[in-house]
């Protein structure tokens, strides 16, 4: 089958960074489903693993996780899936990724694509729901069917444009919340509007001050994106008494949690590859949530945050992918299809 692998881990320019191979089609066993793949999408975490280091793999390592596809084999222990079944998933970070045609994947984190969309918009949900949906309503225990409620409390997103803010807006909006987020584009401001953030503030500028205006002083959740270390003060000042704050982005510098002593604040990270690195008692949420997603595209309660699409799926077109991504201006999702 196809591949694209790495032996070195090199700046994306350089042409060894990432190079085309064949390699065996892989045999699923256990809870395992072969899953042919038709599109994936690429991510910060993907440029970070790749990122330059002096470590050399003895054999070619294969990174990617966010796939779209068609399952194929299925192994001796799997219930939730057959062959046929269109699928979409975002791996585990501990195994091969899915820069391949055909892709071994844990059916306990596997979700049931979308009908209503295609296999490139599908490809760019995975990863980000995933982590969207835990981070607000398992980090920060937001109940999504108290809508009524929800609607009486707020939750500021910082880094609204990106791949998981994209869909955090729209989650948050679907379960009820006033949804405060930050861009300072022109058009990262129009992307998350379109999404349903109801107020864009700058994070170039002081966020405080930003929310006087709208009448808001501090905030009842809030989910961080981008930088926690910068942030962190401001979220301290922002947040409410007995509030809630979400990472996904490590800190490089101790953090002062007493800053949130006074307030009795909740600081909690998410990271979406805990279940399947683990191997959880609960893994198999991430299956069911994934199906919950795919019911809410396929209801129109929400939608794919696909914004660029190449092709075909080659070390070349994922080269360039990675470039897009470690710019740092992307806005939405970066999708490959097609091999």
């Amino acid at each position: 089958m196809k591949a694209i692998g790495l032996l070195k881990y090199l700046p994306i320019e350089n042409e060894e960074s990432l190079f085309d191979l064949e390699l065996e089609r892989p045999i699923p066993n256990g809870k395992d489903l072969l899953v042919k793949i038709n599109a994936i999408s690429i991510n910060p975490v993907d440029t970070k693993v790749r990122s330059p280091k002096e470590q050399i793999e003895k054999e070619p390592k294969i990174i990617g996780w966010d796939a779209s596809g068609v399952v194929v084999e299925v192994g001796e222990d799997c219930k939730l899936f057959k062959p046929g079944d269109e699928v979409f998933y975002a791996g585990s970070i501990t195994r091969p990724g899915t820069y391949c045609e055909y892709h071994l994947v844990d059916e306990r984190i596997v979700g049931r694509k979308p009908k209503t969309i295609s296999h490139a918009e599908a490809a760019a949900l995975p990863l980000t729901a995933i982590t969207a949906w835990e981070a607000l309503f398992e980090r920060l225990l937001i109940d999504a069917t108290n809508k009524e409620e929800n609607q009486l409390k707020s939750v500021l997103i910082i880094g609204g444009a990106g791949g998981v803010g994209s869909i955090a807006i729209q989650l948050a909006k679907w379960a009820g919340l006033k949804v405060i987020t930050t861009a300072s584009r022109e058009e990262t401001v129009s992307w998350v509007k379109n999404f349903g953030a109801d107020y864009v503030i700058n994070h170039h500028k002081s966020l405080k001050e930003q929310l006087l205006p709208i009448q808001l002083e501090q905030v009842d959740y809030i989910l961080c994106l981008n930088n926690t270390d910068h942030y962190w003060e401001n979220m301290a000042d922002l947040i409410k008494p007995q509030g809630k704050i979400c990472s996904i982005v490590e800190n490089k510098q101790p953090l002062d949690l007493n800053l949130l002593k006074s307030k009795s604040v909740t600081f909690v990270w998410e990271f979406m590859f805990t279940r399947s690195m683990f191997h959880t008692e609960d893994m198999k949420n991430q299956h069911l949530l994934l199906n919950r997603i795919s019911e809410l595209i396929d209801e129109g309660h929400i939608k794919t945050t696909l914004n660029n699409k190449l092709a075909p799926i080659n070390a070349a077109t994922i080269r360039k992918a990675h470039s897009l991504v470690e710019n740092g201006t992307t806005i939405g999702k970066i999708v490959v299809e097609g091999f």
